[in-house]
């Protein structure tokens, strides 16, 4: 699975750390280290049950001081290109939608639908705790309309013009594990974000849900949040010039009365949206001028649900960059601890994300794309990665935490952290978490909650008392 609630452990050692302790991260110099020592102004009664962390973590400009050239090129934009198609290649979940065949047949519609869509293999229950029978979850199944599957079905093209999720089925409808976890959505796929194309194989038996695929998954989704339109037109749009793209966790475009489909919208960190000029709009876009702000090219249905576009602002005080940010150590920090503490969202529920797409945002907004779920990630070919089998010691993984970079994936069943630094022999992540649990300085078991974007120690993190993440890390990527 792509994603999972996770608990983790801590080692009372850290308790003891402190200013002048403090270790630097892969060399950097002592006078990084003195800076970084500095006091920090402290929120009033701050306290935290996350045993290792300290106030003064939560700030980037902790790490950065404590990487050696944070503003190094890690990859240019003809090695990230390269290091794309390397990775298109590489992994058959990552689909060039412009390769698509015109077209598919019967048996291969069917194969689609099935990939996504087929019975779960446990019991789901819905939130008031009762199990979904046996024919309700075959009614979910059926609305994927294998009645209206012809010999031949054509493929169609869209761009999705707001974020909504993509689903296991087509429905809204929410089900759960038999733990009744509410906060995991079993029938929550992934989001996509305004602007992004999709390939369209196949409608839902009451019209209202597509079978989309895009750069790296296949669900449903929402008919009304699709603007359908010629391939040619929905794939040019992708690769248009200039273009901005969002590097903040999150920014709506301006409110705009005489053009609500373009007002307000929210536009999540990596969207990426063609550019317009002053020649191209007039200076006078939808009631405001636009001298002030980002003008982008949005897509939006007409009143036949068809393609088309219009312009919209995105005000200049918000994080937005002509073009992707350079992939530099210092601008993969920053980029994550812009959603510090954002609350934890499976399959980018909750108007949020997960741990995957945690990582996917930050590194997209550098012109990087990876698969969507933890375990294609892992044991995905693409960058310098290496795995772990159950033969693999643990002195193996942690010399290879000890040589990590900034941004390094690691991952464990379920759930992958990007690496920060290491601090007083403990190496810290920053990752999109569901649980908490750690053994304290006196050996007591302790369960709490993370639920979100959050900073922590790593190799003593695990899934239960005598179960550490260490033990259970089987893969560590460079995007590199």
């Amino acid at each position: 699975m792509k994603k999972l609630a996770l608990a983790f452990a801590i080692s009372p050692l850290l308790l003891a750390c402190s200013q002048a302790e403090q270790a630097t991260v892969n060399s950097a110099p002592e006078a990084s280290a003195a800076v970084a020592a500095a006091p920090t102004q402290q929120l009033p009664n701050y306290s935290t049950d996350v045993i290792g962390v300290e106030q003064r973590f939560l700030e980037p400009e902790f790490w950065l001081q404590r990487v050696e050239q944070p503003h190094a090129l890690v990859m240019t934009p003809d090695e990230i290109a390269d290091f794309n198609a390397r990775s298109y290649r590489l992994q058959d979940e990552m689909v060039y939608l412009h390769e698509l065949p015109e077209a598919y047949s019967a048996a291969e519609l069917t194969a689609k639908i099935d990939t996504i869509s087929g019975l779960p293999s446990y019991p789901r229950h819905y939130a008031d705790g009762r199990q979904a029978t046996d024919d309700e979850l075959a009614a979910y199944r059926n609305a994927s309309n294998f009645a209206a599957i012809a010999e031949r079905n054509p493929v169609r093209f869209g761009l999705v013009v707001q974020r909504t999720p993509m689903r296991t089925f087509p429905t809204l409808d929410k089900l759960y594990s038999e733990d009744l976890d509410t906060d995991i959505d079993r029938f929550q796929e992934t989001g996509v974000f305004p602007g992004m194309p999709l390939a369209i194989l196949h409608t839902s038996s009451d019209g209202e849900w597509y079978l989309a695929q895009s750069f790296h998954y296949l669900a449903w989704i929402q008919a009304k949040h699709v603007a359908l339109g010629p391939r040619e037109e929905v794939l040019a749009f992708a690769e248009k010039e200039p273009f901005a793209v969002v590097t903040e966790a999150k920014v709506h475009t301006n409110y705009t009365p005489s053009m609500p489909a373009v007002s307000e919208v929210q536009l999540d960190m990596s969207t990426r949206l063609p550019l317009l000029s002053a020649e191209q709009t007039g200076h006078n876009v939808h009631g405001q001028n636009p001298f002030a702000s980002y003008t982008v090219e949005m897509p939006i249905r007409d009143a036949k649900g068809e393609l088309a576009f219009t312009p919209a602002l995105i005000p200049r005080h918000n994080d937005v960059n002509v073009g992707y940010l350079p992939y530099t150590e210092a601008n993969v920090i920053t980029q994550a601890f812009k959603f510090l503490g954002e609350r934890y969202g499976w399959g980018h529920d909750y108007n949020a994300r997960d741990c995957t797409g945690f990582v996917l945002e930050v590194y997209r907004t550098m012109g990087i794309e990876m698969p969507r779920n933890s375990s294609q990630q892992g044991y995905g070919e693409y960058g310098q990665n290496v795995v772990y089998d159950e033969n693999s010691s643990n002195e193996e993984k942690l010399a290879r935490l000890d040589n990590a970079h900034v941004g390094d994936l690691i991952y464990l069943p379920g759930h992958v952290v990007m690496y920060l630094g290491k601090l007083n022999g403990e190496h810290y992540v920053i990752h999109d978490v569901h649980g908490l649990s750690y053994t304290d300085s006196n050996g007591e078991y302790y369960q709490g909650t993370l639920n979100g974007v959050s900073v922590t120690p790593l190799t003593t993190l695990g899934f239960g008392k005598n179960d550490t993440y260490l033990d259970r890390i089987y893969a560590i990527k460079s995007v590199r």
